[in-house]
This record gives C-alpha cells, structure tokens and sequence, in this order.
C-alpha cells in the first residue's frame, strides 16, 4: 500500500524536551531500568503541588463547570476579569476583559497568536537559546523563525545589535522569553526598553512569554514589557502551570495590550481562532481568579531557605565543581544551562552526547541545540528534583564526564 506520510509542514519542527532521547529513556524504562529524569519543567512530577485552597476551589466547583457546558470562546469572565486585575498589578494600562484569552496552557495561546498572523515567508525574531515551542509554532503557521543571539558572557542578555541586524521587511514580531527558559536570564528595563524601541521602528508585535514572572531569585523584580510603552503592540502569555505548580490544569492567558488601533483584522483573527476551538476547559479556567488572588505561595519556594532557592544554588555549585564546566546562575525559571568547554569535551554531536549519558548514567537531559543554541556545547537540566537527588543526579553527570576526560586522553 502507498505510504502514509505526515505532513511537510512538520519537515522543520522539532521539540527535543520531548523527543528520541526521551522516546529511548521510555524504553530503558519498560526494560526495568530507574531513570532520573531532568529533561522537563513537570512541577508535579518532584512533589511540587498546586496551593491547597486552587485544589479546593476546583473540586468545589467542578460539578457547575460539568453542568456548563461551552463557556464564551475567550472564557469565563470571572478570571478574564482576575487578569485583568493582574495586569494592573504589573502596571499595563489599558486592559479590558474583552483583550484576555483564556486556553488551555499557554502553549495553546503562543499558537494561536502565530496562526492568525503569519503567511508564507513571514518572519518572526526568536531568542537563541529559545523554548523551541516558539520556533516550533512559527514553522507550522507558514512563518520563517530567525534566531537572534543571546550572549553567554554577557549573563544571557538578548544582543540588540543582532536583533537590529536581523530585521527584514518581512519581520512581523519579535519574541522575548522573560525570565528566559532555558537559560534563567531575566533583563533589566533598559534592555527591555531597547527591544520595545526595535519594535517601534519597524512596527513589530512583541510577543512576551512571562510564564515564570513570580518564579524570581534573590529579591529580582520582573518587569512587564507591556508596562513600557503603549504605542507598539504586545501580546503577553501567562499561567498557572509554573507559578502555581498547576501543570495538568492547562490553564493559561494571553492579553493583547498597547497600539491596538491598527491591528483590528488580526484581533479579529484572533477571536476567529477562539471560537473554532469552541472554549478552553471550563475546570482549569476556575483556578485562575482563585490563584491570582490567593497566597502566593510561590515566594516561599524561591526565598532565602525555600525548596526551589536551595535546589538552584545547590545544582549550580555541583554543576561548575565539575572540571571544564560553567553555568551562568539563574535569576528566574526552573533550569540551568550549562557550558561543556570544548576544549575539555570536544562535542560534535550533542544530542549523541544525551544519548551516552542516558545510556551510561541513567540520566535524562536535553542537548542544548533541542533549544536551538548553534554550538553543540550546552545542555539544559531542571533543579526540581529535591536536593538528595539532586546530588545523585549531578554525580552522575560528573562521573560521566570523567569518564569523558579519561577517554580523552588515551
């Protein structure tokens, strides 16, 4: 019979977080091996759980939410308007409910807003190191993702003089991860300010994924880029998944802010997008105005003594004791990224070397060009684990990577 091929639209689309090494780690699994997993931000998955009173909240309400049916296409209003409320709380002007869309995960909204914008050939500007979703969704919505440099030496700060070089007259947006997955960076309102200013020069949409804005250490402060300016366009993506430990719930938002006067027809787009896919899950949708208004218990995670502040500094002074290794410190998010220096570990192939160390070690990391970094020299892992683990897990890696050495040199 004549083949079933998939379509050519997913030629270029990759999403290595959950990819071969993965698929290999599943089947090392059902052949009864343990394997420590360190490849995805799964909150839950490490004991991290959702504030009580969201889970109260949800059970509570969860016999209306079946009794329902469809909600509006954008959502229910309720945590439409508890964004809102957000939103004033992070100092963006001008929000009405009618500008926030409720999804299912944010990752559903990234979507959506490249659907009704781009055709063939556009282009969007995209971090390097990215999260590959983003470059993912360009790819299938017809778009062409162009990469610009995030510079290591300068603690992951997105280079505005290759963003400014890498604008053509096809550019429709530019994307900006803050805090920034993989790499933790989180950028100061001048640098902020900089890629605001690129935006309205060439009239792009910034499109701003905030996903960790409250997942922050060391007293850092996260600024909005919406609150920056009101004559450019920026389309914002929010949840509950990391911030509230709420990863299943799929709950998330985007809000369209600023220069709207311009952008009817893609608004319009927009809404058509909503109203095909009927309505996000009424369930996850009711956690939002109970989270965004609750204890947030998300400071005690990442304050002096708190679980993920301990397992950030201990993960970072495990990872840079090993011997040809560097790792700038994370500001914000859930994962490092670290250095391989090439000098020590001459990597050609990245993701063979995920595979070697899964094989060898029983541990799961993604190779850093799954995050569209161009060097085979870097790989992301997650802090999540509690500390005991943790130390076994990185123990493994430095094992390996002795091991690495001593084959070197023979």
């Amino acid at each position: 019979m004549k083949p079933i091929l998939k379509s050519g639209k997913l030629a270029n689309v990759a999403y290595d977080i959950r990819g071969p090494v993965l698929d290999k780690a599943r089947l090392m699994e059902e052949e009864g091996h343990k394997i420590i997993k360190l490849n995805i931000g799964n909150v839950a998955a490490f004991g991290l759980e959702p504030p009580d009173e969201i889970v109260q909240d949800m059970i509570r309400n969860l016999p209306s939410a079946v009794a329902a049916g469809y909600t509006d296409s954008k959502g229910l209003f309720a945590p439409r308007k508890a964004v809102v409320h957000y939103t004033q709380q992070k100092n963006v002007a001008g929000v009405s409910v009618d500008d926030v869309y409720l999804g299912n995960g944010a990752s559903e909204l990234i979507a959506m807003s490249m659907n009704a914008l781009l055709n063939d050939g556009d282009e969007v500007l995209i971090p390097s190191p990215d999260y590959p979703l983003h470059t993912a969704v360009v790819g299938l919505s017809g778009g062409t993702p162009v990469h610009y440099i995030c510079d290591e030496q300068s603690d992951w700060m997105p280079d505005i003089a290759d963003i400014r070089a890498k604008v053509t007259p096809r550019t429709k947006g530019i994307v900006v991860i803050n805090p920034n997955n993989p790499t933790g960076a989180l950028y100061p309102d001048s640098l902020l300010l900089e890629i605001v200013q690129i935006a309205r020069e060439h009239q792009l949409i910034v499109f701003a994924d905030e996903i960790y804005d409250k997942t922050l250490y060391d007293g850092h402060q996260h600024t909005s880029i919406a609150s920056l300016a009101d004559d450019v366009l920026f389309v914002t993506f929010n949840g509950l998944s990391k911030n509230y430990r709420a990863c299943g719930y799929r709950a998330g938002w985007m809000v369209v802010s600023g220069d709207k006067r311009h952008a009817g027809d893609y608004i319009e787009g927009l809404n058509m997008l909503a109203s095909l896919r009927l309505c996000s899950n009424t369930p996850g949708q009711l956690a939002i105005q109970t989270a965004l208004g609750g204890y947030q218990s998300i400071n005690d995670l990442v304050a002096p003594g708190g679980r993920l502040r301990r397992q950030r500094d201990l993960a970072h002074q495990l990872l840079t004791d090993i011997p040809g290794v560097s790792c700038v410190k994370p500001k914000g998010a859930l994962y490092m990224f670290p250095r391989l220096d090439p000098k020590v570990y001459p990597i050609t192939d990245d993701q063979q070397f995920a595979y070697d160390l899964l094989a060898e070690e029983k541990v799961l990391i993604v190779q850093g060009t799954g995050f569209n970094w161009i060097h085979p020299d870097h790989f992301r892992l997650v802090f999540l684990p509690n500390s005991d683990d943790l130390t076994e897990a990185i123990g493994r890696i430095a094992r390996f990577l002795h091991g690495y050495r001593k084959r070197l040199a023979l």
